[in-house]
């Protein structure tokens, strides 16, 4: 059984950094891709950052040179640092195996001042 445990989150000001780690369990972490999806209040969920088995990483636009993806094969488990935080980063932040429809239960991102 899939399960994916995200922590980090909680409240920054305005160009301030956090770093989110997701504990994964219950499928072959090496083998998978993984990704963070984020949602914004009264926004649909939207990916904002992609990382392949091998390492190679996709960001969308508006997070490109402020987030990075990372993953620890031999820890099971998948970061996502983020600098530069805008209040418009403020969601929920979910890791993600693409290939399984599992969900965590997320972690709070406030970026405020």
């Amino acid at each position: 059984q899939v399960q994916l445990v995200e922590s980090g989150g909680g409240l920054v000001q305005p160009g301030g950094s956090l770093r989110l780690s997701c504990a994964t369990s219950g499928f072959t972490f090496a083998q998978y891709g993984m990704s963070w999806f984020r949602q914004a209040p009264g926004k649909d969920r939207e990916l904002a950052a992609l990382i392949s088995v091998t390492g190679d990483t996709k960001y969308t636009d508006s997070v490109k040179g402020r987030f990075i993806i990372s993953r620890d094969n031999a820890k099971k488990t998948v970061d996502l640092e983020m600098n530069s935080l805008k209040t418009e980063d403020t969601a929920i932040y979910y890791c993600k195996v693409p290939n399984f429809s599992t969900w965590g239960q997320g972690t709070q991102v406030t970026v405020s001042s």
